[in-house]
């Protein structure tokens, strides 16, 4: 494996991030517990999801679900 297969994607308009294994979609989270239920029911054991190499973060890590208000994009 080069890389991480599971990735959470940057937030989108409504602070929302989409999951993806290996560009599959697997749902669309607006917290981490979200991300965490997305996986079980996919089967997946990830393990510690704010520490481990499995799942890419992409813009911003495991704490960062920005509402509407707070859009990177917006401002």
């Amino acid at each position: 494996m080069n890389g991480p297969d599971i990735v959470v994607h940057p937030p989108g308009l409504d602070g929302s991030r989409r999951v993806t294994l290996d560009d599959e979609p697997l749902g669309v989270a607006s917290h981490l517990d979200d991300v965490r239920e997305i996986l079980r029911l996919a089967d997946l054991d990830v393990g510690d999801l704010e520490g481990g190499d499995r799942i890419d973060w992409q813009g911003g890590g495991p704490g960062e679900w920005p509402g509407l208000e707070e859009h990177p994009n917006l401002k």
